[in-house]
């Protein structure tokens, strides 16, 4: 992999440090006590024998294997849902002005995500946080970097009619869909249903998202058994990983997050605050959603968690993000702060800091469980290199055509029946 590939790795890490502030600490004022005690040096874990590993210490869930995605009983998945799923993906009539799809913000070829600081936003309008990829987004209880929706069916009207996103009306999607006979042949077939309905439109969406997934990286194959799957380099660094770099404490389990919120003290991009666009729609948010005015006029940095709770010492704090498929996500954190790993790496080993001592702008709220790493050389090497394990190949797509529109009525019809008054 190339530098800027193996800096999602790095990122990876990073957050894994953050995730060291376990869930008491996510959840208020302080950390357990025993948050940076002995539990923070965990042991290493061998290659899986069988299906099951010893977990590293008995409070923090081992790495694991990827195993199939849950599935909601309300929406069982189908071939017919999904190739409805991926259409609609890719349609950009599922949004405002009809510019703007899923795959507008979720490019399959950077990483199904966007590869810049900020995600793309509505034509007119600059996002002021970068956006996460659709890889095993599946896993996730909770979607969005604070956490604001519980599932991918409510992920995506969520985006879809998002003022700075997809910027859509239901009854505007909806009224387009039934113009299509593509799409009212397709949820007859998949629903049941003779016009198709906005509602089922995003369950078709998150059906197709579930088929997102990458469950064979080398890191897969070696806790399944393969010893070969690693390097000697990459069994070194998930030593480090495991231990002396404190990552798995918040990066965990299959999915590698244990999904609670930190602030590992990543600094402000400085795009944040030149962009006048990206703070028209930062402020237009966070005072649609109850801010004070106080806040609303002084804020100078995005308060992450306090953004939905008001709570005052979740500003600056942000859900744990999965290290799978990070080689492909550059640039890495909530406002691509960092272009490479490598730069990730550094981040944590200062203890949240980046190379000019810069670290949140809530200091008051910054986990005590990131602190200096005094990683070598060396280590950071074998660090980075097991980071690169948690990616597999790249997930391609051929992109879709999308079927077309039929008018109510052809220009005969309509003159035939205006001739008839």
């Amino acid at each position: 992999m190339s530098s800027l590939k193996k800096t999602p790795i790095l990122m990876m890490a990073t957050a894994v440090a953050a995730a060291l502030s376990v869930s008491a600490a996510a959840m208020g004022d302080k950390p357990p006590a025993s948050a940076d005690n002995g539990a923070s040096q965990v042991q290493p874990t061998p290659a899986m024998v069988g299906t099951f590993a010893k977990a590293p210490d008995a409070t923090i869930p081992p790495l694991a294997p990827l195993g199939p995605p849950p599935i909601p009983l309300d929406n069982p998945m189908s071939e017919a849902k999904t190739e409805l799923g991926k259409l609609l993906f890719f349609d950009p009539r599922l949004g405002g002005d009809a510019s703007v799809s899923c795959a507008t913000c979720h490019e399959p070829e950077q990483g199904w995500s966007w590869a810049e600081d900020f995600s793309r936003g509505y034509p007119g309008t600059v996002h002021w946080r970068g956006n996460q990829t659709i890889i095993n987004a599946a896993y996730y209880s909770k979607l969005f970097w604070a956490g604001s929706v519980p599932s991918l069916e409510a992920q995506a009207p969520a985006a879809a009619k998002g003022g700075v996103a997809g910027n859509g009306e239901n009854d505007l999607m909806e009224a387009r869909l039934r113009l299509i006979p593509g799409y009212v042949e397709r949820f007859n077939e998949v629903f049941g249903e003779p016009r198709p309905s906005i509602g089922n439109a995003w369950k078709a969406i998150a059906a197709y998202e579930r088929t997102l997934v990458q469950r064979d990286t080398p890191l897969d194959k070696y806790l399944l058994g393969d010893s070969s799957a690693l390097t000697e380099q990459q069994v070194s660094g998930k030593a480090l990983f495991e231990g002396k770099a404190r990552c798995i404490l918040c990066h965990n389990g299959a999915l590698a997050s244990n999904e609670n919120y930190y602030n590992i003290g990543v600094p402000r991009a400085e795009r944040w605050l030149e962009d006048g666009l990206a703070q028209v729609t930062f402020r237009f948010e966070y005072y649609a959603k109850g801010a004070t005015e106080e806040l609303y006029r002084t804020v100078k940095d995005d308060v992450g968690l306090y953004f939905r709770n008001k709570n005052k010492w979740d500003k600056g704090k942000f859900r744990v993000p999965s290290l799978r498929y990070i080689g492909f996500t550059e640039p890495y954190m909530r406002q691509g702060q960092f272009y490479t790993l490598e730069e990730v790496i550094d981040f944590y080993d200062r203890g949240g800091f980046d190379e000019e001592g810069n670290t949140t702008s809530y200091p008051k709220t910054k986990t005590p469980l990131i602190t200096k790493l005094n990683l070598s050389d060396e280590e950071k090497e074998d660090l980075l290199a097991f980071l690169e394990a948690f990616t597999g190949e790249e997930i391609t797509v051929v992109k879709p055509r999308l079927p077309g529109y039929k008018p109510l009525f052809t220009l005969v019809e309509l003159e035939a029946a205006q001739a008839a008054k």
